[in-house]
């Protein structure tokens, strides 16, 4: 399966603000997208079917910092650089509280698309930015961001191909001169930012959007387990609930992407350990559905029931649709037909099946929306503005936020497409 990538610039939109303000809702969402994926022969970039929310006009920019225990731990990205982090301090009544979030970026299968991605951002820290701008649940304003504004906050960088769950083992069966270290480089910086004060830390949340909010899930109680057991912990997947389900020509198109994902990578071993024994073949235990039960971490879900990754390169992939009939479907909800909705509405019907037993776990709690899109935490506009997508008159930030603190417990599902007016539903046109 390949990953694409966008890298063409947003299509005109006529907008009543300045133009640096189109300018950084253009910027925002080219990265939003970038970030996740990487295929070089894509080149487009989503537009929204409403107008989107207003950018922050001040960048919070947030310096890189490479990792000083990475090298002594055989730490390293797919190319052999040093794995990296942003890191801003917390302050007052968050300084004693720390937000770790995973970058996403999909995954590699193979040598040569490990070896492609080896010279992009996501397989190697000589292409990452020395800022990145820390927005959404990652951002420094209250406005934006109001129940962990001030708390520790670090962007965790994506530079392994395998959710920071590869092994080094795997790289001498497989003969390469890759570095297949996603495990160690998870370890690495837990350690470091444990010896910067996290290990005192009396609250912490573990976040991660796409392939990161699948990391996020795999690595939960690792995250757990290793700050006081005093301190109030929670994980918070973001788009990372992939499903097992066939594409639209009934072939298992997901399942033998992370099979050789797994074989490729060596992450049998940080998968769940349960799981892999009650699974015929330990890549089963990359769908959360099979693990998201056996994670003794309180979880909360955000996810939309059409994510349009998973329609995209799961449910109607590009090579199951080679008489184009899903083609302005699969790029823009709103053009496809009424047997084409089906489909989509099956795919709704599979997520809800496959949430059905986490529904019932008393401390989880979940966010899923009926909107075209993806990750949705890391967009200020998508995770709290008065112009985000809600439930029950609720936004992503509030939800978690009340989720987080017990105030109230939250397993909101939305209703079915189209019903949902707030909705961000990308259009790839």
């Amino acid at each position: 399966m390949e990953i694409p990538r966008f890298c063409s610039v947003l299509r005109s939109r006529k907008f009543s603000k300045s133009d640096w303000l189109v300018a950084s809702i253009g910027f925002v969402l080219f990265v939003f997208v970038l970030s996740f994926f990487y295929d070089p022969t894509s080149v487009f970039v989503p537009s929204v079917d409403r107008s989107p929310p207003i950018a922050s006009p001040t960048p919070d920019l947030v310096k890189l910092t490479l990792s000083s225990k990475a090298k002594e731990r055989g730490a390293f990205c797919l190319d052999g650089t040093l794995p990296g982090y942003h890191f801003a301090n917390g302050s007052g009544s968050g300084s004693q509280s720390w937000l770790l979030h995973l970058e996403g970026g999909g995954w590699c299968s193979s040598v040569e698309s490990c070896s492609a991605r080896a010279m992009t951002m996501l397989g190697s820290s000589a292409y990452f930015e020395d800022e990145v701008d820390f927005q959404g649940v990652l951002s420094s304003d209250p406005s934006q961001n109001p129940e962990f504004f001030n708390w520790n906050r670090v962007k965790i960088r994506y530079c392994d191909g395998a959710s920071f769950a590869g092994h080094p083992e795997a790289e001498f069966k497989n003969g390469t001169r890759l570095f297949f270290r996603g495990q160690l480089i998870w370890e690495a910086i837990m350690d470091e930012l444990l010896s910067m004060g996290m290990s005192d830390a009396k609250q912490g949340i573990l976040t991660g959007c796409s392939a990161g909010g699948l990391a996020t899930l795999i690595h939960c109680d690792y995250f757990r387990d290793h700050l006081s057991k005093d301190a109030a912990v929670k994980c918070v997947s973001d788009g990372g609930f992939f499903l097992n389900v066939p594409d639209v020509l009934g072939h298992p198109t997901m399942r033998s992407f992370y099979h050789d994902v797994v074989n490729l990578q060596g992450v049998d071993t940080s998968l769940d350990q349960n799981c892999v024994a009650k699974q015929e073949e330990p890549s089963m235990c990359m769908f959360p559905q099979n693990f998201v039960n056996n994670i003794k971490t309180p979880v909360f879900l955000v996810n939309p029931a059409y994510d349009f990754w998973q329609i995209q390169n799961v449910l109607v992939p590009a090579s199951t649709d080679l008489d184009k009939s899903w083609a302005k479907c699969r790029l823009n909800i709103m053009e496809c037909d009424a047997s084409q909705m089906k489909v989509l509405q099956g795919f709704r019907s599979s997520m809800m099946d496959a949430i059905g037993k986490f529904h019932q776990n008393k401390p989880g709690g979940m966010f899923i929306d009926s909107c075209y899109t993806h990750c949705q935490t890391l967009m200020s506009g998508s995770w709290h503005s008065p112009a985000s997508t809600r439930i029950e008159n609720k936004t992503i930030a509030e939800s978690v936020g009340d989720w987080y603190f017990n105030r109230q417990p939250v397993k909101l599902i939305d209703c079915p497409y189209p019903c949902n007016p707030s909705c961000y539903n990308l259009n790839f046109t």
